[in-house]
């Protein structure tokens, strides 16, 4: 299916999401279709709601009211996952978003994962690990700061980042030609099917930025003016 005409459902818990964040949301889910169903939960009668109430008419969100019926529990959460559930098997959708910090719901996205459903995730890093990597991709609200003077520090915590780092590795490994090259593209590809995965979550706008970062890795271009790269320690 063309992508630009696929159905998304948008699923907002209010209670624990930024709504400053809100257009970049909206920007990042539009390179996937149109957003047809917009809700978002909470009490809607706490004044903590109140810069997502103003956003409700400007993006024709759906409010959907649930009190706090117990002290310390989210009854948005579970109300969410049950519209999402109802969504997933009575409309036509083809990509189901969540918009949330603070729980988590990889039962409900492995479910939409095991449905052929794409499942975008936005929130910020206090989100639950589980989340964030039951996601087809997941975005991080409040993302690393953008290259400056701080560039090399940035770079080498990055280095730093065992898990990073081996499934960089693994992807450049996977797709390699007998040189020891391979192509950009199907290394983003590898990586994107092992887990939800995105370079702004470091503070880079794109794989090859990243990959110029750390000298762990070469980087040329190669046919098309296309990028290759390779593992660092093939050239010892």
């Amino acid at each position: 299916m063309d992508e630009l005409k696929q159905k998304i459902a948008l699923f907002i818990d209010a209670d624990n999401a930024p709504a400053n964040k809100f257009e970049d949301v909206l920007s990042e889910v539009a390179k996937y279709g149109v957003v047809t169903i917009r809700k978002a939960y909470g009490n809607w009668k706490s004044p903590t709601l109140k810069q997502w109430e103003d956003l409700l008419h400007e993006y024709a969100i759906q409010p959907i009211q649930q009190y706090d019926l117990t002290k310390g529990k989210n009854a948005s959460d579970i109300a969410l996952v049950i519209d999402a559930m109802d969504v997933m098997y009575t409309k036509d959708i083809d990509v189901m978003c969540f918009v949330s910090s603070d729980c988590d719901f990889t039962p409900m996205v492995t479910r939409a994962l095991a449905e052929g459903k794409v499942v975008l995730g936005f929130g910020e890093r206090k989100t639950p690990a589980p989340f964030v990597n039951a996601c087809s991709k997941f975005l991080f609200l409040d993302q690393e700061p953008k290259q400056n003077g701080a560039g090399q520090t940035k770079a080498k915590n990055i280095k730093s980042d065992t898990k990073l780092i081996n499934l960089l590795r693994q992807a450049v490994e996977a797709t390699e030609d007998e040189s020891g090259w391979a192509a950009l593209g199907p290394v983003g590809s590898h990586i994107s099917n092992k887990t939800s995965f995105d370079t702004r979550n470091y503070g880079y706008k794109n794989l090859s930025s990243l990959f110029k970062a750390i000298d762990l890795f070469e980087l040329k271009r190669g046919p098309g003016n296309s990028y290759l790269v390779r593992d660092a320690r093939k050239n010892k």
